[in-house]
């Protein structure tokens, strides 16, 4: 979750909904839910927070459609579709659509869609995407449908789900090695996620930075982010890394945006396992809604596509024995572990045997297995803070995703297990953007409308 720390507060906050007392009970819990998602909406989208993220965000949105279904079908749907109106012309499906207040011009002028010819004229977006769940958003949606209405639904949206997978292979798989790059830590989700910061701190960081870092002159900037007004700053970014992935996105920004020059330049590329184990599952969920439709995706596409299933065996390091993401350029293996090795679960490509040794990670109390799992990164990691952001912290999407993976494995139990400890560690602390994974406590903005919406379909799901 990106957002500008330097941008104004919403005029008139919604009060926080966070529960006195632990909803043990699963109908209250599931009321407050969708009390809290009736308040964060704002007509055509749902912020995933009313006091710090004002804009709408592809990532969010698409969590959030999918509590909202089990609700209000038709809402759900024109979640969807207020967020595809913000596709550019070669397909891309920005990251953010911006509030179109004047109160956040200073966020709209920080990222000038406009610079870039095929961003769409009636609205103001970022320049980059980020991990591709629209596709189970989709799907997830439809499962609610007749057939009839379903197949309408997938007809409606197809088109602009199509252009957005063959953008990401046109031009972010430019070798057509299989794996799609990205150029911003924003675009994997987990925004100061250690694999990118420990790249971007040893390689790529200004000397400005540095001097202010050296210095303590960075602490200052603190005084003027939108984040740290609200919530403790040690449950936030460090400054440092503000800086440093604010000047990365104005370097993207000099450059218009466009791929070609960014890659011409650019030491900064990763192959993201996150993003690109999230690919492949919408890739399958791509196949199922063409197929529903009775249309051939193009050759070409389902070659890349059934590619990028083999390729993430690349990213398997047979001495950790686990998944990592990797530098575009070089294919160097960024051997700082995250809980991203545990999506691959979730894109459902890797062997039962390489499974078995995810799952193993989740069982393991020095990694993943903490008293509520998982946590973003493993708790015998160096950088391992339990309040921190994408730095230690439990998240409600990622482990709803590693539940699915659970699944197809045939992991019941485990993926049992872990429901029920996301429900309570959910209904004890409230609908928190995120949760210390050692005890449980809430942490970050409350009235986070991804924690709300996941917990609404967690709690309608039973045991498989």
């Amino acid at each position: 979750m990106s957002e500008n720390p330097g941008a104004p507060l919403e005029e008139t906050p919604a009060k926080h909904t966070a529960p006195q007392h632990p909803l043990t009970d699963s109908v209250a819990l599931a009321d407050a839910a969708e009390a809290l998602l009736r308040s964060n909406d704002r007509g055509q989208y749902t912020v995933p927070a009313p006091d710090l993220y004002p804009h709408q965000w592809l990532w969010d949105s698409a969590f959030i459609a999918i509590g909202i279904a089990h609700y209000d079908l038709e809402r759900a749907q024109n979640e969807i579709r207020h967020l595809v109106s913000g596709q550019w012309s070669n397909g891309m499906l920005p990251h953010m659509i911006f509030n179109s207040s004047p109160a956040f011009r200073g966020d709209r002028n920080a990222w000038r869609s406009w610079v870039n010819p095929a961003s769409p004229d009636h609205v103001v977006t970022s320049g980059i995407t980020q991990p591709p769940v629209l596709a189970e958003a989709i799907v997830q949606i439809g499962s609610h449908m007749s057939a009839a209405e379903r197949r309408a639904w997938y007809k409606e949206v197809f088109p602009a789900l199509l252009a957005y997978h063959e953008w990401l292979y046109e031009e972010r798989d430019p070798h057509h090695e299989g794996l799609t790059l990205q150029i911003h830590p924003w675009e994997t989700g987990l925004d100061n996620t250690p694999p990118w910061m420990a790249e971007l701190r040893e390689h790529l960081l200004p000397w400005w930075i540095r001097v202010l870092q050296n210095t303590k002159l960075s602490s200052f900037v603190r005084y003027i982010r939108r984040d740290t007004r609200r919530i403790p700053p040690e449950q936030r970014f460090t400054s440092t890394e503000v800086l440093a992935l604010f000047d990365a996105q104005k370097r993207l920004r000099r450059k218009n945006y466009d791929i070609h020059r960014i890659l011409n330049h650019s030491l900064f590329t990763i192959e993201d396992l996150t993003f690109n184990s999230i690919f492949i599952r919408a890739n399958e969920h791509l196949e199922h809604i063409a197929k529903a439709l009775r249309k051939q995706l193009p050759a070409e596409l389902q070659a890349r596509m059934l590619h990028t299933r083999e390729a993430l065996e690349l990213l398997w390091d047979d001495q950790s024995l686990q998944y990592y993401s990797r530098d575009f350029i070089t294919h160097r293996l960024l051997r700082t572990p995250s809980v991203a090795t545990l999506l691959p679960l979730y894109g459902g490509a890797v062997s039962k045997e390489r499974a078995a040794q995810l799952v193993s990670l989740l069982e393991n109390d020095q990694l993943f297995g903490s008293a509520y799992p998982a946590p973003s990164v493993p708790v015998s990691s160096e950088w391992f803070d339990a309040d921190r952001y994408w730095q230690g912290p439990s998240w409600v999407n990622i482990n709803w995703l590693i539940i699915e993976g659970l699944h197809r494995y045939g992991y019941h139990d485990h993926a049992e297990a872990l429901r029920e400890t996301t429900l309570e560690m959910v209904g004890q602390g409230g609908f928190y953007e995120y949760f210390n994974p050692l005890d449980g406590s809430p942490l970050g903005s409350p009235d986070f409308s991804w924690t709300a919406a996941l917990a609404l379909d967690l709690l309608h799901r039973k045991k498989k």
